[in-house]
Formats: C-alpha cells, structure tokens, sequence
C-alpha cells in the first residue's frame, strides 16, 4: 500500500465547495511549494488590480451610442487616492464642465475604476450590456433603453457618484466600480445605487450589488435583473438604502414599503 492510499486528502470534500485555502499541509515548517506558488500569484494579481489604470478608452469604444463623459477625482495620482480615501469621493475643481450636456433627469451610471482595474476592463461593458435593455424609459419598468448617460471617473470612490449626480441633475446614479481585491478574487465588481445623489449622502442610502465576476461570481444576466429591480423600486418610492430591498422579477415578493423606525 503506498502512502497516499494510507493517507488520504481528508480535506479534499471542502476544498471543492470554497475558495478558501484549507488543509493546505506543511512542508518542514512552511507551505507545500505548489500552495506557496498559488498563494503568491493570487497576491500579485491583488496587487495589479489594485496599481493598474483602467484602459477607459476601451470602455469608451465599447459605449457606441450612450452620451459619454470623463473625469477624475481630486486625487492626483494612485498613491494619494490609496492614501486619502476623502479625495477619492471629491470631483476634480476642473473636471465639472465636462459633465455639461449630459441628459439629467433620469438614471445616470458612473464607471469608476475603484480598487480594482481589472474588474472594470473585465465586466463593466458586458453588465451594462445586460442591465441598459432592462431599464424602462423612466429608468423603472416599461419599454426598454436603448442607452443611459455614462460618466468615467478616475481614482474614484462610491461617493464620487453623488456629486457627479447632483451636477447632472440625475434623478438616481448607478456606480460600477471594482472592488477591493482579496487572494480568491481579484475582478470583483460591485454596484452601488443612490436615490436623489447629492454631496453628503450616507452609504445607509445606497443599495449595493456585490461579487459580480462570473463565472465563479455573480453573472451578468441575474447582475442586471436584481440591478434593474433595485431601480425601478427606487424610482417608485423615491428612496433608496436601508429602506429599500429588492427581489428579482418574477420572485416570490416585490419591494416592501419603506421602514420606518
């Protein structure tokens, strides 16, 4: 009998239902070489994600027929946006006329690069893709889109989304942004919607969408039904966060009335 067969993997039946690193063995008094070699390529992908800039002018060629505009926050470069988080939630002071002619009223989406680049490039465009079809007229329900005003933003924060919203004059602004990376997941994006943004909304007021990477992460199509569910209910009841939840069309419950303490 050789010693595999007298010592099995008893870790194996987990391993296979998560991402996590479990019973990955000793060699003397550090990992297995493979494991070793697994974990430094996933914290070299943490890190490029973190580092690498959006190619935005890809993002914009994929935009063909939405009303597009870019812009930064007021952090100057990467290591003041990782340094100051406050300077990523603020517009550049030279950026705001180029939000000049964008359509207001409406939803409005921002493309922010976030914590994670390789999200963006990844999934941004093909959830967008998936979501613009399932937005009514209004931003709710009814007739679908056939294009949204998009805004890229550089070192950006979630909330660089309010004030960008509120000098557009959108009735919602729906933030895709990547968020930070871990050693399972480097490409995960996320999805923040706010009701009425303006500069000083709280993250109480935002609903979020979180893990969209498929396939090992949520997928586009279901993305953009609970997305497209959160906004029509948002724009119904005129109010988003904590006292929003939302169901996927078709589910077992429509969006509750609003709580209130």
């Amino acid at each position: 009998m050789t010693d595999a067969e007298e010592s099995p993997d008893l870790w194996e039946p987990l391993r296979r239902h998560t991402p996590a690193r479990v019973g990955l063995g000793r060699v003397g008094h550090g990992l297995p070489l493979r494991h070793l070699l697994e974990f430094q390529a996933a914290h070299a992908q943490a890190r490029d994600a973190v580092h690498r800039a959006v190619d935005f002018g890809a993002v914009r060629a994929g935009l063909t027929g939405h009303p597009v505009a870019e812009v930064r926050s007021a952090a100057p470069d990467r290591a003041a946006y990782l340094r100051r988080p406050d300077l990523g939630r603020t517009l550049h002071p030279d950026d705001g006329p180029r939000l000049d002619g964008l359509p207001g009223g409406g939803p409005l989406v921002v493309v922010a690069d976030g914590l994670s680049a390789t999200a963006v490039q990844l999934h941004a465009l093909p959830l967008l893709n998936a979501l613009v079809p399932l937005l009514g007229e209004d931003g709710g329900g009814g007739p679908g889109r056939e294009a949204v005003p998009v805004v890229l933003a550089s070192q950006a924060r979630v909330a660089l989304g309010d004030e960008i919203g509120e000098r557009v004059g959108a009735r919602l602004v729906l933030v895709l942004i990547g968020e930070r990376p871990g050693l399972s997941a480097a490409d995960s994006l996320g999805a923040y919607l706010t009701y009425a943004p303006r500069v000083g909304r709280r993250d109480a007021e935002r609903n979020c969408v979180s893990n969209i990477h498929p396939p090992a992460g949520l997928g586009y199509a279901t993305a953009a039904r609970t997305i497209a569910s959160l906004v029509e209910g948002a724009l119904r009841l005129g109010l988003s966060g904590v006292e929003l939840s939302g169901e996927e069309p078709g589910g077992p419950s429509e969006l509750p009335p609003p709580y209130r303490p």
